[in-house]
């Protein structure tokens, strides 16, 4: 393997809104110690600390619109700097939405070591965002709002798993199965580039 994955090395992890990405994440974090950039938990904070980029955000968010490159790049940058001295890796969730963003990634910050793709089917994937809408309080998940970021989703993401297919790095998940079942096909992945 290249020195980059190793310590410190980026995994950059995709699934759509209600895949069970999520969840996923937080069983990388607790098994290997990975820090986790998400990009949406980043802009939230954003948002949630009343700066003027927040505001701006806010407003792209609830039209269900996606934020601009830079901002999403800039905020995954400078969270790796802060954590680079410490961290085993790094697992960046939700990222990159478009082939640029992955382009510019690498320009910026490096080659990832690996595309997790957490995978579920579309109806899979609305309705457990709609159970999720009755108690987050979130106020984009209502079902026009989610067909509408699944249906951006998929438009922006088909590209970047080709992108990354072509580089050899994409490993796909099947996360129609129970929690833990997907856990173990996403720890053998991950075991793998050890």
């Amino acid at each position: 393997h290249s020195p980059t994955c190793s310590n410190g090395s980026s995994n950059c992890i995709l699934g759509g809104p209600g895949s069970g990405k999520g969840t996923q994440c937080e069983k990388i974090v607790a098994k290997y110690g990975y820090t986790h950039l998400s990009s949406g938990d980043l802009l939230r904070a954003e948002v949630a600390s009343g700066s003027e980029r927040g505001k701006q955000l806010q407003a792209i968010m609830q039209k269900g619109e996606l934020v601009p490159l830079d901002t999403v790049l800039d905020m995954i940058k400078d969270a790796m700097i802060a954590k680079a001295d410490v961290s085993k890796g790094f697992l960046i969730d939700g990222y990159p939405r478009e082939v640029k963003q992955g382009e510019e990634f690498e320009k910026k910050i490096g080659k990832p070591c690996l595309l997790l793709y957490v995978d579920a089917r579309g109806e899979t994937m609305v309705k457990r965002l709609m159970k999720r809408g009755e108690t987050s309080g979130r106020s984009d998940d209502n079902e026009e709002t989610i067909k509408k970021r699944l249906d951006l989703y998929y438009k922006a993401t088909e590209p970047v798993i080709a992108f990354y297919e072509n580089r050899g790095i994409v490993r796909k998940v099947d996360s129609e199965l129970p929690v833990d079942e997907v856990f173990g096909q996403v720890s053998k992945v991950i075991d793998a580039l050890q």
